[in-house]
């Protein structure tokens, strides 16, 4: 019998949030930030995310962004960003054999999807995604890897 990890308490907040900020993007890099604010503020993705300094605010200049719109994304397509964060989310926690599914897998998800558009989001906040796997790896697996 091959089941599916659950979600945990934290990443069902996560994607519910999410879910109620996506229709509000106008573009994959704002859908980007979105998930970056809510990931920032819940569970390990968000301790992991607060101790490299991801601050609240981007320090981009207000309205600097890429100026893409919706067409032609990398990894987003016009399914439902947050099915398919769930489910690249579910396939990082099968993969290393979780129960469950935690905002650790969500934030890397998020990765997977979202690609340079999201690490465009990480930099403009101060980190990038070399530096978050990084941490994730000190926060998931303190001892020697």
């Amino acid at each position: 019998m091959n089941t599916e990890p659950a979600l945990a308490p934290d990443a069902a907040i996560v994607l519910g949030i999410a879910s109620t900020a996506m229709p509000f993007a106008r573009t994959p890099e704002a859908e980007a930030e979105r998930w970056l604010r809510v990931l920032r503020a819940h569970g390990e993705a968000g301790i992991a995310l607060q101790a490299l300094g991801v601050s609240e605010g981007s320090l981009r200049a207000p309205g600097e962004d890429s100026g893409r719109e919706r067409s032609g994304p990398a990894g987003v397509d016009d399914r439902d960003a947050v099915a398919q964060v769930t489910e690249h989310a579910v396939h990082i926690a099968s993969r290393r054999g979780a129960g469950g599914v935690a905002t650790t897998d969500v934030l890397m998800a998020v990765m997977q999807v979202y690609g340079a558009d999201f690490d465009r989001v990480l930099r403009a906040h101060g980190t990038d995604s070399a530096e978050v796997i990084e941490r994730l790896k000190l926060r998931l697996w303190p001892g020697p890897v």
